[in-house]
């Protein structure tokens, strides 16, 4: 396959998480998986490496065991439409997992996810420097985003 993709290490539980992003996000799906030779032992049938789609954008997930973990230095961006969009996949993500700051939000498996709407690119980056500020402000203040209240604050001038 040509281009980027997102390729994820789990310890042990690739396989799970991919099939729950998969009952996620709509146009996704498990593309295949393949178990451990018999290299490893105690591992010999377990799924090492898992394909999925996303959305329709490739991901891969291997059980590479403890060695690494994820960090919030990289996540992954739901970019959505509207308020209705920010709730669904605010709740489906962080269910098991933590919620955190301005639209961020570590899920169970330990990937940083931020959840965020189209529209607070024109309301944090808006012509009108004081109402970017205000909407930025309250934008600090939130876990999950909040539309109707980043543009209240824009408009509060």
């Amino acid at each position: 396959m040509k281009g980027i993709s997102t390729f994820l290490w789990f310890d042990d539980r690739a396989f799970e998480a991919a099939a729950f992003y998969v009952s996620v996000f709509p146009n996704s799906r498990i593309l295949g998986d393949d178990v451990f030779a018999d290299e490893r032992p105690g591992k010999e049938h377990e799924v090492g490496v898992v394909s999925f789609e996303l959305d329709g954008r490739p991901f891969a997930a291997i059980n590479g065991g403890p060695m690494f973990s994820f960090t919030p230095a990289i996540s992954l961006v739901v970019s959505c439409e509207g308020q209705d969009e920010v709730d669904y996949f605010w709740e489906r993500l962080c269910d098991g997992g933590e919620p955190s700051m301005c639209g961020w939000l570590v899920d169970r498996f330990g990937v940083s996810w931020q959840v965020v709407p189209t529209a607070l690119a024109g309301l944090i980056g808006g012509p009108d420097p004081d109402g970017a500020a205000r909407a930025s402000a309250a934008m600090l203040q939130m876990g999950k985003l909040d539309i109707a209240a980043l543009q209240s604050a824009y408009d509060a001038g």
